[in-house]
C-alpha cells in the first residue's frame, strides 16, 4: 500500500513538471510572435529612402530625408521659375510630334486676390505644383494678375514672356531641411508686332524645404498633366514662401549679409508669403 502511495505520488510530481514546462514553451513562443509581429509593423510604417538626383544624373538613396545636394537646389529654384514664366502660348510638349508640331495653350482659370477668374499659362499651373499647398494659391493669383491676356490669343499670339535668370546664389541653410536661395533675374515680355521688350526685374528670396515621397501611380492611368505634376513634386523640394531680394553692396560682398532680406529693411514691401 505504501509503496502504490509513492507511485502515485512521483507520476503526479512529473505530470507537473511536464505541464510548467509546456506552458512555459509556449508563452515564450507568444512573446516571440508579439516581438517579431512589432517589429514588421515598424518596418511597414517606415518611411522610405529619399532619392535625390545628382548633378551628374545619378541617383542616390538617403537615410535621412532631409538632406538634398547644394546643386539640386539651385536647379529646382530655376527650373520651377523658369517654367513659372513660361509664357509662350504653347503647350509644354508631352510626345515628339509636339516639340515639331506645338499646340496652342488655352491658359487654365484661377482665382485672383480681387475675386475675379483670369487665366495663367499651363506650364505655369503645373509648375506651381513646386509650391507649398498653402501658398500655391496666392501666388497663382499674382501671377494670374501679372499675365497678359495677349499670351492667349489663338489666331495671332501678340506677346511672350519667359524668365531670364542671371544668378541663382548657393543655397543657404536656415533650419534642418530648409533652405533661402536668392535669385537675380528678368521677366522678358516680346511684343510680336513691333519687337519691342519689355524687362521687369524678379530679383527674389525663395525659402525651400524638404518634402517627403509619395507613391507614384501606374504610367497607364494618369495623364501627361498628371505626369508633369508629380514630375514636379518627385524633386520632393517645394518653395514656401518668396519675398523680395536686396540687392546692395553688402549683399553681394559678404556670405553672411545674405541672410539679410528686404523684409528687414525699411520702405520696403515682400512679393508675397
Amino acid at each position: 500500500m505504501t509503496r502504490l502511495l509513492q507511485e502515485r505520488k512521483s507520476a503526479v510530481n512529473l505530470l507537473t513538471i511536464f505541464t510548467i514546462c509546456t506552458f512555459s514553451l509556449h508563452f515564450l513562443t507568444v512573446i516571440l510572435l508579439l516581438f517579431q509581429g512589432l517589429r514588421i509593423y515598424a518596418v511597414t510604417q517606415k518611411k522610405p529612402l529619399t532619392f535625390v538626383q545628382l548633378v551628374d544624373g545619378k541617383p542616390i538613396s538617403q537615410t535621412n530625408s532631409l538632406e538634398r545636394e547644394p546643386e539640386a537646389i539651385r536647379q529646382f529654384v530655376g527650373k520651377t521659375m523658369v517654367a513659372m514664366f513660361n509664357w509662350s502660348g504653347t503647350l509644354p510638349p508631352a510626345t515628339i510630334e509636339d516639340v515639331t508640331n506645338p499646340k496652342p495653350d488655352s491658359g487654365i482659370l484661377v482665382n485672383t486676390l480681387q475675386g475675379f477668374s483670369k487665366r495663367v499659362s499651363t506650364s505655369s499651373w503645373v509648375a506651381s505644383f513646386g509650391l507649398s499647398e498653402d501658398f500655391r494659391q496666392g501666388f497663382l493669383a499674382q501671377i494670374a494678375d501679372m499675365t497678359p491676356p495677349e499670351v492667349f490669343s489663338k489666331n495671332n499670339q501678340a506677346l511672350t514672356a519667359q524668365l531670364v535668370i542671371q544668378r541663382v546664389y548657393p543655397p543657404e541653410q536656415i533650419a534642418p531641411g530648409q533652405w533661402r536661395v536668392g535669385m537675380v533675374a528678368n521677366i522678358v515680355q516680346v511684343r510680336r508686332s513691333d519687337n519691342k521688350k519689355l524687362l521687369t526685374p524678379f530679383n527674389k528670396d525663395f525659402l525651400v524645404r524638404a518634402v517627403d515621397s509619395f507613391k507614384y501611380p501606374l504610367s497607364n492611368s494618369i495623364t501627361p498633366l498628371q505626369r508633369a505634376i508629380y514630375s514636379v513634386r518627385n524633386q520632393k523640394l517645394e518653395i514656401y514662401e518668396v519675398s523680395d531680394l536686396c540687392l546692395t553692396d553688402a549683399y553681394n560682398s559678404s556670405p553672411k549679409s545674405r541672410l539679410k532680406r528686404c523684409s528687414d529693411v525699411p520702405n520696403s514691401s515682400s512679393f508675397t508669403r
